[in-house]
Protein backbone atom coordinates (compact mmCIF):
# COMPACT_ATOMS: atom_id res chain seq x y z
CA UNK A 1 0.00 0.00 0.00
CA UNK A 2 3.07 2.18 0.75
CA UNK A 3 2.62 2.66 -3.57
CA UNK A 4 -0.64 4.44 -3.11
CA UNK A 5 -1.27 7.67 -1.61
CA UNK A 6 -5.17 8.17 -0.77
CA UNK A 7 -4.47 10.78 1.27
CA UNK A 8 -0.94 12.54 1.29
CA UNK A 9 -0.03 13.98 4.28
CA UNK A 10 3.16 15.63 3.70
CA UNK A 11 3.33 19.13 2.34
CA UNK A 12 3.25 19.44 -2.00
CA UNK A 13 6.79 19.55 -3.41
CA UNK A 14 6.26 19.91 -6.79
CA UNK A 15 9.41 19.08 -9.63
CA UNK A 16 9.52 18.76 -13.49
CA UNK A 17 10.08 15.81 -15.24
CA UNK A 18 10.71 15.05 -18.62
CA UNK A 19 9.96 11.86 -21.49
CA UNK A 20 9.70 10.59 -24.48
CA UNK A 21 7.07 8.74 -26.48
CA UNK A 22 5.11 8.55 -29.41
CA UNK A 23 8.07 10.38 -31.28
CA UNK A 24 7.23 13.35 -28.49
CA UNK A 25 9.56 14.86 -26.30
CA UNK A 26 6.68 15.44 -23.07
CA UNK A 27 7.48 17.90 -20.01
CA UNK A 28 5.12 17.08 -16.79
CA UNK A 29 4.98 18.48 -13.17
CA UNK A 30 5.00 15.83 -10.50
CA UNK A 31 5.06 15.80 -6.54
CA UNK A 32 5.60 13.94 -3.82
CA UNK A 33 3.24 11.20 -2.65
CA UNK A 34 1.75 10.72 -5.99
CA UNK A 35 2.66 7.26 -7.55
CA UNK A 36 5.88 7.25 -9.68
CA UNK A 37 6.78 11.07 -8.68
CA UNK A 38 10.60 10.52 -10.12
CA UNK A 39 9.38 10.03 -13.59
CA UNK A 40 7.38 7.76 -16.06
CA UNK A 41 7.16 4.20 -14.45
CA UNK A 42 8.27 1.40 -15.98
CA UNK A 43 5.00 -0.40 -16.46
CA UNK A 44 3.24 2.62 -18.58
CA UNK A 45 6.41 3.14 -20.63
CA UNK A 46 6.10 -0.06 -21.92
CA UNK A 47 2.38 0.53 -22.46
CA UNK A 48 3.09 3.83 -24.75
CA UNK A 49 5.52 1.75 -26.43
CA UNK A 50 3.53 -1.09 -27.33
CA UNK A 51 -0.01 1.09 -28.11
CA UNK A 52 -0.49 3.05 -30.16
CA UNK A 53 -3.32 5.86 -29.86
CA UNK A 54 -7.17 4.80 -30.46
CA UNK A 55 -7.97 6.53 -33.66
CA UNK A 56 -11.36 7.90 -34.05
CA UNK A 57 -11.75 7.67 -30.07
CA UNK A 58 -14.58 9.87 -28.49
CA UNK A 59 -14.71 9.35 -25.07
CA UNK A 60 -11.50 7.31 -22.90
CA UNK A 61 -10.28 6.74 -19.42
CA UNK A 62 -7.51 6.93 -17.66
CA UNK A 63 -7.94 4.74 -14.60
CA UNK A 64 -5.65 5.41 -11.90
CA UNK A 65 -4.49 8.64 -13.39
CA UNK A 66 -1.51 9.88 -11.33
CA UNK A 67 -0.16 12.99 -12.45
CA UNK A 68 -1.65 12.52 -15.90
CA UNK A 69 0.74 11.11 -18.10
CA UNK A 70 -1.87 8.70 -20.01
CA UNK A 71 -4.92 11.14 -20.01
CA UNK A 72 -2.29 13.90 -21.29
CA UNK A 73 -0.77 11.57 -23.85
CA UNK A 74 -4.63 10.64 -24.95
CA UNK A 75 -5.99 13.85 -25.18
CA UNK A 76 -2.94 15.15 -26.80
CA UNK A 77 -3.01 12.25 -29.77
CA UNK A 78 -6.91 12.05 -30.17
CA UNK A 79 -8.18 15.68 -30.55
CA UNK A 80 -11.71 14.67 -31.06
CA UNK A 81 -11.67 12.64 -27.51
CA UNK A 82 -12.68 13.78 -23.90
CA UNK A 83 -10.81 11.67 -21.31
CA UNK A 84 -11.93 11.44 -17.79
CA UNK A 85 -8.82 11.09 -15.29
CA UNK A 86 -9.78 8.82 -12.27
CA UNK A 87 -7.93 8.48 -9.24
CA UNK A 88 -8.24 8.70 -5.46
CA UNK A 89 -5.72 10.66 -4.39
CA UNK A 90 -6.32 14.51 -4.55
CA UNK A 91 -2.60 15.91 -4.89
CA UNK A 92 -2.60 13.42 -8.26
CA UNK A 93 -5.79 15.17 -9.89
CA UNK A 94 -4.80 18.54 -9.78
CA UNK A 95 -1.52 17.99 -10.80
CA UNK A 96 -3.27 16.09 -13.43
CA UNK A 97 -5.59 18.83 -14.68
CA UNK A 98 -2.28 21.13 -14.24
CA UNK A 99 -0.29 18.70 -16.09
CA UNK A 100 -3.70 18.66 -18.89
CA UNK A 101 -3.79 22.40 -18.83
CA UNK A 102 -0.06 22.98 -19.71
CA UNK A 103 -0.76 20.92 -23.06
CA UNK A 104 -3.59 22.91 -24.27
CA UNK A 105 -5.89 19.81 -23.72
CA UNK A 106 -7.48 20.97 -20.55
CA UNK A 107 -10.70 21.44 -21.88
CA UNK A 108 -11.15 17.63 -22.50
CA UNK A 109 -9.27 15.68 -19.74
CA UNK A 110 -11.71 15.66 -16.28
CA UNK A 111 -10.51 15.23 -13.37
CA UNK A 112 -12.65 12.50 -11.01
CA UNK A 113 -12.60 11.32 -8.23
CA UNK A 114 -14.30 7.53 -8.58
CA UNK A 115 -17.27 8.18 -6.81
CA UNK A 116 -17.53 10.92 -9.43
CA UNK A 117 -16.97 9.33 -12.68
CA UNK A 118 -20.45 9.32 -14.41
CA UNK A 119 -21.42 5.77 -14.04
CA UNK A 120 -23.26 5.70 -17.35
CA UNK A 121 -20.62 6.96 -19.67
CA UNK A 122 -19.16 4.23 -22.30
CA UNK A 123 -15.46 4.29 -23.25
CA UNK A 124 -14.31 3.46 -26.12
CA UNK A 125 -11.36 2.66 -24.25
CA UNK A 126 -10.02 2.43 -20.91
CA UNK A 127 -6.20 2.98 -20.69
CA UNK A 128 -4.86 1.89 -16.80
CA UNK A 129 -1.47 0.21 -14.84
CA UNK A 130 -3.85 -0.78 -12.12
CA UNK A 131 -2.91 -0.44 -8.89
CA UNK A 132 -1.77 -4.10 -8.42
CA UNK A 133 -0.60 -3.92 -4.58
CA UNK A 134 -3.93 -2.81 -3.55
CA UNK A 135 -4.36 -6.54 -3.18
CA UNK A 136 -6.56 -9.06 -5.06
CA UNK A 137 -10.00 -9.05 -4.08
CA UNK A 138 -9.58 -5.17 -4.46
CA UNK A 139 -8.15 -5.26 -7.69
CA UNK A 140 -10.93 -7.77 -9.15
CA UNK A 141 -13.43 -5.50 -7.55
CA UNK A 142 -11.87 -2.60 -9.56
CA UNK A 143 -11.93 -4.14 -12.76
CA UNK A 144 -15.18 -5.61 -12.16
CA UNK A 145 -16.89 -1.81 -11.89
CA UNK A 146 -15.07 -0.19 -14.76
CA UNK A 147 -14.50 -2.70 -17.35
CA UNK A 148 -18.44 -2.76 -17.89
CA UNK A 149 -18.14 0.59 -18.46
CA UNK A 150 -16.53 0.03 -21.65
CA UNK A 151 -18.51 0.56 -24.55
CA UNK A 152 -20.10 -2.57 -26.62
CA UNK A 153 -16.80 -3.07 -28.86
CA UNK A 154 -14.93 -0.83 -26.23
CA UNK A 155 -10.85 -2.56 -25.34
CA UNK A 156 -9.17 -1.87 -22.00
CA UNK A 157 -5.24 -2.09 -22.32
CA UNK A 158 -3.65 -2.93 -18.97
CA UNK A 159 -0.21 -3.12 -18.15
CA UNK A 160 1.03 -5.63 -15.29
CA UNK A 161 4.40 -6.98 -13.74
CA UNK A 162 4.88 -10.23 -14.73
CA UNK A 163 6.08 -11.04 -11.06
CA UNK A 164 3.12 -9.27 -9.51
CA UNK A 165 0.24 -11.37 -11.34
CA UNK A 166 -0.17 -11.11 -14.63
CA UNK A 167 -0.63 -13.97 -15.67
CA UNK A 168 -3.37 -15.34 -13.19
CA UNK A 169 -5.03 -11.71 -13.71
CA UNK A 170 -5.38 -12.85 -17.45
CA UNK A 171 -7.21 -16.45 -16.53
CA UNK A 172 -9.38 -14.58 -13.81
CA UNK A 173 -10.49 -11.79 -16.78
CA UNK A 174 -11.24 -14.87 -18.90
CA UNK A 175 -13.01 -16.64 -16.23
CA UNK A 176 -15.05 -13.88 -15.77
CA UNK A 177 -15.93 -13.38 -19.27
CA UNK A 178 -13.29 -11.21 -21.11
CA UNK A 179 -11.93 -12.23 -23.93
CA UNK A 180 -7.86 -11.11 -23.10
CA UNK A 181 -5.35 -11.10 -25.24
CA UNK A 182 -1.70 -10.32 -24.17
CA UNK A 183 -0.37 -7.57 -26.94
CA UNK A 184 3.23 -7.36 -25.73
CA UNK A 185 5.40 -8.60 -22.95
CA UNK A 186 8.63 -6.49 -22.58
CA UNK A 187 10.78 -5.35 -19.12
CA UNK A 188 9.06 -7.73 -16.53
CA UNK A 189 5.75 -6.45 -18.09
CA UNK A 190 2.52 -8.15 -19.72
CA UNK A 191 0.23 -5.41 -22.03
CA UNK A 192 -3.32 -7.42 -21.97
CA UNK A 193 -6.20 -5.57 -24.41
CA UNK A 194 -9.25 -6.96 -22.54
CA UNK A 195 -12.77 -6.33 -24.42
CA UNK A 196 -15.57 -8.22 -24.64
CA UNK A 197 -15.53 -11.71 -26.69
CA UNK A 198 -15.83 -11.04 -30.65
CA UNK A 199 -14.49 -7.64 -30.47
CA UNK A 200 -10.69 -8.43 -30.44
CA UNK A 201 -8.96 -9.32 -33.67
CA UNK A 202 -9.37 -14.00 -33.56
CA UNK A 203 -10.99 -13.02 -30.38
CA UNK A 204 -8.46 -15.23 -28.90
CA UNK A 205 -9.56 -14.84 -24.61
CA UNK A 206 -6.41 -15.97 -23.40
CA UNK A 207 -4.29 -15.67 -26.36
Amino acid sequence: MSHYFAEPSAPEKRRTITARFWDTDWTFTTANEVFSADGLDLGTAVLLRSAPPPAGASRLLDLGCGWGVLAVALASACPGAVVDAVDVNPRALALCADNAAAHGVGDRVNTLTPEGADPSVRYDELWSNPPIRIGKQALHDLLSTWLPRLADDGVARLVVGRNLGADSLQRWLVESGWACARTASAKGFRVFAVARPGVLPGDAPGA
